[in-house]
């Protein structure tokens, strides 16, 4: 596979992935603050076309579930019930993309049958319907920190390459400082230092600018390099020797040779800040319950009976793995597509 294609592949999984989290109220089964006591810890939900009397389904359908004393209550199989998989059906009212109000879902099972693709936590809550709504809240935080960092970076990079000497001194040297600051601890820090009576969104919002803030430096450095070398070629000289002002010769001729390094950043940036957004949420310090993230979603992992009871709690975790891969094969292909354009 040629880097093109690697790369339109991996831009199209991680788009099909964006998409479904963005859309989480309709690709998921059910709110994600819906919750039952009686059916904390249910395993996964298992799919199936043929019944116990050897009967092929159209639909997929679930089975249901009785009372077993033995076996948590709720998690033994009735074969005799059957509740087929409807798809395009309504169900509780929710905002599509954060917007619209709708109540057409994906697909569902009439009431009392159960579709748990991922399992249910503590709360009888679905898992798969957090983690998509989760991935709104870690996904964004990735975003929002990564754009921040990103236009900071090229603030300080392009003046200090285009600009050099003294300037180019403090603004690099100031870079040093962020680069060796411990972003985990000065985040704890922060936390620490917020009242906590603070809401949620807030925590998150101040949690997201401060890494962010600190994150600006590696891109920086790159991007003076950059700079560094686009301001000698003949076509930057030539604008310059037409009279044409440091403005107009940054933002029309230098800018543009700096896209794909800042592309190629982006793609790496948004999954170390996915991650460092997890990290907090699992350690308490992101979105607080019960607002769904990735880090609260792994946060129960936390007790040992959950560890060495429920396997299906770590499938959050599976879950995120191939997406920073995909992240990673974007910026690798990316990086090979710019190193194959000729300057």
């Amino acid at each position: 596979m040629t880097h093109k294609h690697k790369l339109w592949a991996a831009l199209g999984l991680l788009g099909c992935f964006h998409a479904l989290v963005f859309f989480a109220g309709f690709f998921a089964p059910y709110d994600f603050a819906a919750h039952n006591r009686e059916l904390a810890f249910v395993p996964p939900t298992h799919l199936h076309f043929v019944d116990a009397q050897g009967k092929i389904h159209a639909r997929p359908f679930v089975y249901g579930q009785k009372n077993d004393p033995t076996n948590r209550g709720l998690d033994a199989i009735d074969s005799a019930q059957i509740y087929p998989i409807h798809f395009f059906s309504h169900g509780s009212p929710y905002q599509l993309a954060g917007i619209f109000p709708s109540r057409s879902r994906l697909f569902s099972v009439d009431d009392p049958g159960r579709l748990f693709l991922m399992g249910t936590d503590a709360f009888g809550r679905d898992q798969f319907s957090r983690f998509l709504y989760g991935g709104r809240i870690s996904l964004m935080a990735g975003w929002i920190a990564a754009s921040l960092s990103l236009l900071i970076g090229i603030l300080v990079g392009t003046l200090a390459g285009f600009y050099g000497g003294w300037m180019d001194q403090i603004l690099m040297r100031g870079g040093e400082l962020f680069l060796a600051l411990p972003w985990l601890y000065l985040l704890f820090a922060v936390r620490a230092a917020l009242p906590l009576h603070i809401a949620g969104w807030q925590v998150f919002l101040l949690l997201v600018a401060v890494m962010g803030l600190i994150g600006w430096a590696r891109p920086a450095r790159l991007i003076r390099g950059v700079v560094l070398s686009a301001k000698e070629r003949n076509f930057v000289l030539a604008a310059r020797g037409f009279g044409g002002s440091d403005v107009h010769v940054i933002w029309r001729h230098v800018l543009p040779e700096t896209y794909g390094v800042v592309l190629t950043q982006m793609t790496l940036l948004i999954p170390q800040y996915v991650l460092a957004e997890v990290t907090l949420s699992f350690l308490g310090l992101g979105v607080s319950e019960p607002m769904p993230s990735w880090g609260t979603l792994l946060a129960s992992l936390q007790q040992y009976y959950v560890l060495s009871s429920f396997w299906w709690m770590f499938l959050p975790a599976v879950f995120l793995i191939p997406v920073f891969l995909l992240y990673y094969a974007a910026a690798d292909a990316l990086q090979e597509r710019l190193a194959s354009v000729p300057l």
